[in-house]
């Protein structure tokens, strides 16, 4: 079970950062990822981070504002987002998936329930 927090209202340049508490241990996961969907858009799968290595992508519309993190101990995943624009205006999902990472959200095995978020 995955359980998201943190979204919430902010101005435009603002930052927010998103947690994501996995239930059990963190590294039964192979693969987590943070994915988004705006009102009337497709899901768009914005950051990764393998459990076991730390190694991370990040989609181009995120790159360089916004930091996938893991905290092991604390068994949850950050989403640090600085320089929020209007177009990051969404709901937030944490997701988690075994053996390899993906680029397709439905392979995705876990999900949390999201967490908005709100750029005006």
């Amino acid at each position: 079970q995955l359980v998201e927090s943190g979204g919430g209202s902010v101005q435009a340049g603002g930052s927010l950062r998103l947690s994501c508490l996995v239930s059990g241990n963190i590294r039964s996961w192979h693969c987590l990822t943070w994915i988004r969907q705006a009102p009337g858009k497709e899901r768009e799968g914005i950051a990764r981070i393998t459990a076991g290595g730390g190694s991370t992508w990040y989609a181009d519309s995120v790159k360089d504002r916004f930091t996938i993190s893991q905290d092991n101990a604390k068994n949850t995943v950050y989403l640090q987002m600085n320089g929020l624009k209007p177009e990051d205006t969404a709901m937030y999902y944490c997701a988690a998936k075994n053996y390899f990472c993906s680029s397709l959200s439905y392979q995705y095995n876990s999900w949390g329930q999201g967490t908005q978020v709100t750029v005006s």
